[in-house]
């Protein structure tokens, strides 16, 4: 017996070239951990890129503007 089995799958969305984990937190309050993929622009340096990440979760969370960081990662987003 002969099947035939036809598989199809959709192209991987674009990803940026790091990935990002960050951890927020409100003591005693509330804590979040966000992470997602980013491409910076030529120059930028980590630093930099923490700002502009932490700025981007606070736009979504803004309770979590004056939040202590608790943990950041950003890593070559290649295995």
């Amino acid at each position: 017996m002969s099947s035939s089995q036809t598989t199809t799958t959709d192209a991987p969305a674009a990803q940026g070239s790091h990935h990002w984990v960050l951890t927020l937190e409100l003591p005693g309050r509330s804590s979040m951990t966000q992470s997602g993929t980013y491409t910076p622009p030529a120059g930028t340096t980590r630093y930099d890129a923490f700002q502009t990440l932490r700025r981007y979760v606070a736009a979504d969370h803004p309770e979590m503007a004056r939040a202590t960081t608790m943990f950041f990662a950003l890593e070559p987003n290649q295995l």
